[in-house]
């Protein structure tokens, strides 16, 4: 039996009216908001992402682990990576480990505009 039931990620970010455009903008859906320090995104498919002001937020480094880790990453699948990966960069998106092997791996990893790790992974 379950001791819980999902309900949402959180986000720490600077400015999290601009991060919840950012990720409806990727994800589609609906942003809502209660006051101007927490934004939630309610993404097709009943999945939910919330974005919280933390001042003096700082974003992890990628890859490296010794000065902050990744603290979490999110994983979108995508029917095209480079189309996928125009978009995001668009977006304001960072790239962190691209796939320089020729297309040997499944995934490539940005930073949204607050920092934190995504990867786009093949569908």
């Amino acid at each position: 039996m379950a001791i819980a039931t999902y309900c949402l990620v959180a986000l720490d970010c600077p400015d999290p009216e601009a991060l919840a455009a950012f990720y409806a903008a990727v994800l589609g859906g609906e942003v809502k908001n209660d006051d101007a320090d927490w934004y939630d995104l309610y993404a097709p498919g009943g999945h939910r992402i919330a974005f919280q002001r933390a001042p003096g937020h700082t974003p992890p480094e990628w890859p490296r682990g010794d000065r902050n880790s990744q603290q979490l990453h999110l994983d979108f699948h995508v029917p095209d990576m480079d189309a996928a990966e125009e978009q995001v960069l668009a977006l304001g998106a960072t790239p962190l480990d691209l796939d320089d092997r020729g297309g040997e791996r499944d995934f490539r990893v940005y930073a949204d505009p607050a920092g934190h790790p995504f990867c786009l992974c093949r569908d």
